[in-house]
């Protein structure tokens, strides 16, 4: 449930309106937009309703019934777009647009600082690197888990990027606080509750990746896992989702943009690497990220693709990514975003 303030309502009609709520042992959300400030009522909302009438309240316009499970992660709850600072001007979000990339895998510091630079001289803000690795079988290289954190760190250090990298475990994310600017929480992790709460702890952004067959209100509701432990610092990721079709690795579900848009403020990012496994797809999956409304995108790029520990395939050489990112200048000054 959300209370609508109207637009003449006072701070001291909004504070006796929170009050009320957490009077019953629930937790309210103010949201705070350009003209009006929205308070969602979280948690047993029928509790809250047997004590009070909140639409008799001084400065309530309107009590809007949210039926869907997610809450903190709800539109409803926050009309603005969610904008999240990681600093030095690169935010995640609004009108920005950002550039995430670096090798599925990093295998070594040479390798790592060399994507590193490549990835800088092509513009984007944001490096990518896996020093823990979910691989579908025991036997793939797993990575160089925290001495690949320590890599990522002197790559920051030397470029300026921001850094990201995934946890598998919440012993990995017991680490990886350590070094990064965000952390992801891959596809096979999505609806690992455990790790999601343990995220949320953190003060550190998320990225939630689409698991390989949820629906989009499952994703939500891990979102808001994350959010319902106190971290609203979440970014969402589609990664393509299995279906029938064996073209490319997974299927680019481009229409969960305008959906996410539609149902939640959290900004998403598209991966067209691994939803194609292709890197000849990744030039024009990444232009349509764009045209729907997409806030950025996660692009796997290696020194030497044929040599790759992993995802090989669908990385790119510096030499690919610097053309594609000056192919998708022009559509990101399109659709209005600052890149």
């Amino acid at each position: 449930m959300i209370i609508v303030m109207k637009p003449t309502a006072t701070a001291e009609d909004v504070k006796k309106v929170e009050e009320s709520i957490v009077s019953c042992g629930l937790h309210a959300h103010i949201s705070n937009g350009e003209n009006i400030t929205v308070i969602g009522v979280v948690g047993n909302k029928n509790l809250y309703l047997q004590k009070n009438s909140p639409q008799l309240f001084s400065g309530v316009d309107k009590v809007v019934q949210v039926t869907e499970s997610y809450k903190l992660a709800n539109k409803k709850f926050h009309p603005e777009p969610t904008v999240i600072d990681l600093g030095d001007g690169v935010k995640v979000g609004g009108d920005s647009f950002v550039i995430m990339a670096g090798p599925c895998a990093v295998e070594s510091r040479q390798q790592l600082l060399e994507t590193a630079e490549a990835a800088k001289a092509a513009g984007a803000q944001i490096l990518r690197g896996g020093a823990y690795k979910p691989r579908t079988s025991p036997y793939s290289f797993q990575g160089l888990e925290e001495q690949g954190l320590e890599y990522m760190t002197e790559a920051r250090e030397k470029t300026g990027l921001k850094i990201i990298s995934e946890v598998t475990s919440t012993t990995a994310l017991d680490a990886a606080v350590n070094y990064v600017d965000i952390i992801q929480i891959g596809a096979r992790n999505m609806q690992n509750f455990e790790l999601l709460k343990a995220a949320g702890r953190t003060n550190i952004p998320v990225m939630l990746k689409r698991g390989l067959s949820a629906t989009i209100d499952e994703w939500l509701n891990a979102a808001e896992y994350i959010m319902s432990e106190g971290n609203e610092k979440v970014i969402l990721c589609e990664r393509g989702i299995r279906t029938y079709e064996t073209s490319t690795r997974n299927t680019l579900d481009i229409s969960a943009v305008p959906v996410i848009r539609e149902k939640s403020h959290l900004p998403i990012i598209v991966d067209p690497s691994h939803a194609t496994g292709v890197r000849s797809y990744v030039a024009p999956l990444s232009k349509a990220a764009v045209a729907v409304g997409a806030d950025g995108l996660m692009i796997e790029i290696h020194p030497n693709p044929a040599v790759a520990l992993s995802d090989g395939p669908q990385s790119l050489d510096p030499p690919a990514f610097m053309a594609l990112t000056k192919e998708l200048r022009p559509f990101i000054d399109l659709v209005g975003r600052k890149f």
